[in-house]
């Protein structure tokens, strides 16, 4: 059961944009983010949730999507996500551990394909310009955005191939493939 998912749980880029997510939604990703390991249990991270266009409108431009797709700029406006989960960690509750955003993050996600849903884990964020259009306090570090929605893509993972090329590609038919490492290529003892 958990294999499958996992299996499910892909990066989606392209959502349909006239999907609604609700507050509760986002809130009971969330808990399963709080219910989740944390390092020395400090519990230092804090969720910022969107699920109004108006809001989300203020989160998009400050978002970089797809780093191997060079020519696209992120999805079109009725392909955009429905909601943002943005990870914080309170600068004066630890030093930050590193780990524990990615440990929310993934719980999150898996709470969400299980809602059928899915989503992005976003890192390339331009980080002053959504501080400032979300007027969040310098106390706070912008970890991650987490993009959700009902995905409007089929996403499927291949075996990476001879040549080792690990980049994500999309076809003629605009299916996303993604290259996964075999479970022998990544054992080393």
């Amino acid at each position: 059961m958990i294999r499958e998912l996992i299996t499910a749980t892909r990066s989606y880029r392209r959502f349909q944009g006239d999907h609604v997510i609700e507050g509760d939604t986002l809130r009971g990703l969330v808990d399963l983010a709080r219910l989740g390991a944390s390092a020395a249990n400090k519990q230092s991270l804090r969720y910022i949730i969107s699920c109004n266009e108006k809001r989300n409108a203020l989160i998009f431009p400050h978002l970089g999507w797809a780093a191997y797709l060079k020519d696209w700029r992120g999805p079109a406006v009725h392909e955009r996500p429905s909601a943002y989960i943005i990870i914080l960690d309170h600068r004066k509750t630890t030093v930050s551990f590193g780990c524990d955003y990615g440990i929310a993050a993934q719980n999150i996600m898996l709470g969400a394909t299980e809602e059928g849903l899915g989503g992005c884990m976003l890192a390339s964020i331009n980080r002053d310009g959504l501080r400032r259009d979300l007027s969040i306090p310098d106390i706070y570090d912008i970890c991650l955005v987490l993009a959700l929605g009902k995905p409007a893509e089929e996403v499927v993972i291949e075996v990476v191939g001879a040549s080792g090329d690990i980049r994500y590609w999309r076809d003629e038919d605009d299916v996303h493939h993604v290259p996964k490492r075999s479970l022998e290529d990544i054992i080393i003892g």
